[in-house]
């Protein structure tokens, strides 16, 4: 089961404002890319139910997890079905995205004490889901409703926490516009885990541009 309590896992998220979410079939690859997330400092990753047979990758995965890195954060993302959610909590997610929002996933992980973050793009949906006990929201398609969206959602609803998802890019530019707005977190994943750095293998790379998001949101958060 899982291996960090759902309220370490919203403070972890919380405090590091980052989330770098990824696919990648070869399982050792993977495994090079949390490596390189964690040493820049993102110690929360979200490895996504997109590809052929994840489910038994990401499995593989929280067993490395568990003996290499055990303070790393590891959960799943793309997980639509209440199915699917139970599959990735029985192998050990610490957490599920979706990129929509399902009420009986949401149960789900409300009985197995797991945090949920449900996809939303309407206030309408962000208060249907904070009612099924979701503390973060994940704006998606982040680059479709934009910062603004943040910024007048959180006039009337100021306890919601808001972590725009899609279109996000890892530039100064970018991660000071979302965090002005009111982003509570950053879920950030092709523009950052670039599909050419990692089949070059340049993970150094992929630490450092993590390091600059890190560094970009904490200056960010200091001059709100």
């Amino acid at each position: 089961m899982v291996k960090f309590l759902r309220n370490e896992v919203i403070a972890r998220i919380l405090d590091i404002g980052l989330i770098p979410t990824f696919y990648e079939d070869d399982v050792e690859v993977a495994k090079k890319v949390i490596f390189a997330c964690a040493e820049g400092g993102a110690k929360v990753v979200e490895f996504t139910n997109r590809g052929m047979q994840a489910y038994q990758k990401f499995s593989e995965l929280i067993k490395w997890r568990n003996k290499e890195l055990p303070e790393i954060v590891l959960g799943a993302g793309t997980v639509i079905e209440p199915s699917v959610a139970s599959l990735y909590i029985n192998c050990g997610a610490d957490f599920i995205v979706s990129p929509t929002f399902n009420k009986w996933v949401a149960r789900i992980c409300n009985k197995y004490k797991i945090l949920y973050v449900p996809g939303c793009c309407t206030p309408t949906e962000i208060t249907l889901a904070e009612e099924m006990g979701a503390e973060i929201i994940k704006v998606f398609p982040a680059d479709v409703v934009g910062a603004q969206f943040i910024k007048d959602v959180l006039g009337p609803m100021p306890w919601s926490k808001l972590m725009p998802s899609g279109g996000v890019e890892p530039t100064k530019e970018s991660i000071t516009k979302w965090i002005k707005a009111g982003a509570a977190a950053l879920n950030i994943g092709s523009n950052l885990i670039r599909k050419d750095l990692v089949k070059e293998g340049r993970f150094d790379e992929i630490k450092r541009m993590v390091e600059n998001c890190l560094v970009w949101i904490k200056e960010a958060r200091a001059n709100k």
